[in-house]
């Protein structure tokens, strides 16, 4: 195939699924929207092994057009549509979990759908196929599971669709879920992704050879119907950034291939090719019936009723988005995390930077960043869930640490601003801190705080902490970091009001040594912190010393409870003059 045509749909086809497994359910099922099915049938592959304790099962949730094969079984398998993320050795290892990928309820690919024979009428159901929801394709996966003899997940991973499904199967079944790693996803659809939607089904229904769902008995397919809509849903896979870079060198190059539609550009001939395989492996009315189905979800679309929703949840949560996805923005995946952090939810995210819009989950471009976040995630689950307790970590290595931890009593609930890759969250939680949360901007900190087995949350402190609630933590940590900070006043007046009280650590530019090399050697000030930076590529944005902090607090009617004075190199507390004789200062302070 030419490189091209090249897209995440390249690996799927509509070839025989040869190490796929059938579930069998013999009674009726009722759905939510009202009608049942007689019977259901659930293909599904698993990889790995099942350990003694049962509780090494990862479920994996496919995307719209995706089915179970989420990976090859053995050198001479097919490709599966997530083949990067699951193997052995692979961030959903399979030598360490049993992987279970199930063909939604509603799919095309083995599971009961609208292609299905339906058992009263002895022909396919076509549009007579009722009305589904995501929690019907969850209450069906969790019929399968029980006949697994599993009672709890270690983990339930999606994206797209698939995300979707992991949200309802942490909310639905909260007790069954160990943690949640839901990709580029949403609580609710926006009117954006609801109109492609629309767009795409009256494609599909409108096509002459649709017959009101009922093209199997003619012998035909709607398949000019299906190739438009999944062409649109390619657009809203893609960026900006990815479709100029694939299309604009080659702009009025168009490939020649065989189709009825229009190729007088390079992303016609690209946009027709896809549609054409498209139609080749997937069913209409599955279309239709999934996408439907992923309208109608809505966990909420403001922060109450969202709260509301995400409330029954108990696992750890793993969230990630990407930055050009436009079809599930993602100001929406933080829209959950903030739901989840007001409630006290053990979670973590991470805004993926990517130029590959929606698809990005799907592909090795940010795999490094991504796929390692996912790996530890689920590794220190699985520790924690086997040992009852958090990884051992190293001792520290920066002086301050050692001070802060002896300011924190056990017990406390903490969390640290600009935590930068966890080494104080890691000290407190081993020393008895029972809820410790960070919060750093930088993706390659977050992803060595996940490594940690922390929690740990993407943001900008400049923006605030509107996500917490007042005196949500006993202490509020900045360390090393109030030097950073565009909005001194904002942000603490936000980390006083989410904190009982705060601790805020930074470089004392009033230390002599700082004096003597302005006014001998006319040079900025080294700090210790940063030895590596120069003036011009520190992220320090401010300097302030220890006296100029002491008549912020008093003009602003911050109250200073404790203040320690360090001076680092001789490794000591420094208690005459530390304005002068102590190059980092540590202050307990709140209002």
């Amino acid at each position: 195939m030419d490189d091209f045509f090249e897209s995440t749909d390249a690996v799927r086809n509509a070839n025989p699924l040869s190490y796929a497994r059938e579930f069998f359910y013999s009674s009726p099922f009722k759905l939510e929207r009202g009608g049942n099915l007689s019977e259901i049938r659930v293909v599904y592959e698993t990889y790995g092994e099942l350990n003694e304790r049962r509780d090494n099962a990862v479920l994996v949730c496919h995307a719209i057009s995706g089915d179970s094969h989420v990976a090859s079984h053995d050198d001479a398998d097919n490709a599966g549509w997530w083949e990067i993320m699951v193997g052995s050795g692979k961030p959903i290892d399979t030598d360490k979990y049993f992987v279970i990928c199930p063909n939604f309820l509603g799919g095309c690919r083995g599971t009961t759908g609208p292609d299905s024979i339906n058992p009263a009428t002895d022909r396919r159901y076509g549009l007579d196929f009722p009305e589904i929801t995501i929690g019907d394709i969850v209450e069906v996966d969790c019929l399968l599971i029980d006949s697994l003899g599993i009672k709890r997940l270690l983990a339930v991973i999606g994206g797209s669709l698939g995300g979707v499904v992991t949200l309802e199967w942490a909310t639905r079944f909260p007790d069954r879920v160990i943690s949640a790693i839901p990709l580029a996803t949403a609580a609710h659809m926006t009117s954006q992704a609801l109109a492609f939607d629309i767009v795409a089904r009256n494609a599909i229904q409108s096509d002459p050879n649709y017959f009101c769902g009922r093209y199997f008995e003619r012998g035909v397919v709607p398949a000019s119907g299906l190739a438009i809509a999944r062409m649109l849903g390619h657009i809203t896979y893609l960026s900006r950034e990815a479709m100029m870079k694939k299309f604009d060198p080659t702009r009025n190059q168009a490939r020649k291939i065989d189709t009825s539609f229009e190729t007088k550009f390079s992303v016609g001939s690209y946009l027709a090719y896809q549609g054409g395989k498209f139609v080749e492996r997937f069913d209409a009315n599955s279309y239709v019936v999934l996408t439907t189905a992923i309208d109608n979800f809505d966990l909420g679309s403001t922060a109450p009723e969202l709260r509301k929703s995400l409330k029954p949840s108990m696992c750890r949560w793993l969230i990630l988005s990407f930055t050009t996805d436009w079809l599930f923005p993602s100001f929406l995946s933080r829209e959950i995390v903030d739901a989840l952090l007001a409630m006290d939810k053990r979670v973590s995210y991470c805004d993926i930077p990517s130029e590959c819009g929606h698809d990005g989950f799907l592909l090795p471009d940010e795999f490094e960043i991504y796929g390692e976040m996912i790996r530890s995630f689920l590794a220190n689950v699985s520790f924690e869930l086997s040992s009852g307790s958090a990884p051992q970590v190293e001792r520290p290595d920066r002086i301050d640490h050692e001070q802060i931890l002896d300011l924190i009593p056990r017990g406390a609930k903490v969390l640290d601003l600009g935590c930068g890759k966890g080494g104080l969250l890691a000290r407190l939680r081993q020393c008895g801190a029972c809820r410790v949360q960070g919060i750093e901007i930088k993706e390659k900190y977050v992803l060595r705080c996940i490594e940690r087995g922390l929690d740990v949350v993407q943001a900008d402190l400049n923006a605030g902490l509107s996500a917490f609630s007042d005196h949500q933590f006993d202490f509020v940590v900045l360390s090393k970091t109030l030097q950073t900070v565009s909005d001194v006043e904002f942000v603490l007046d936000e980390m006083l009001r989410v904190g009982v009280r705060g601790i805020v650590s930074f470089p004392n530019l009033g230390f002599l040594e700082h004096r003597r090399r302005l006014m001998e050697e006319g040079r900025a000030p080294k700090l210790e912190l940063e030895t590596s930076r120069e003036w011009y590529n520190t992220s320090d944005v401010r300097f302030l010393t220890l006296a100029d902090f002491e008549d912020f607090c008093n003009k602003k009617g911050i109250n200073v409870h404790h203040c320690i004075a360090i001076d680092t190199k001789q490794k000591k507390q420094i208690d005459q003059n530390p304005n002068e004789n102590a190059d980092l200062v540590i202050l307990v302070i709140s209002k």
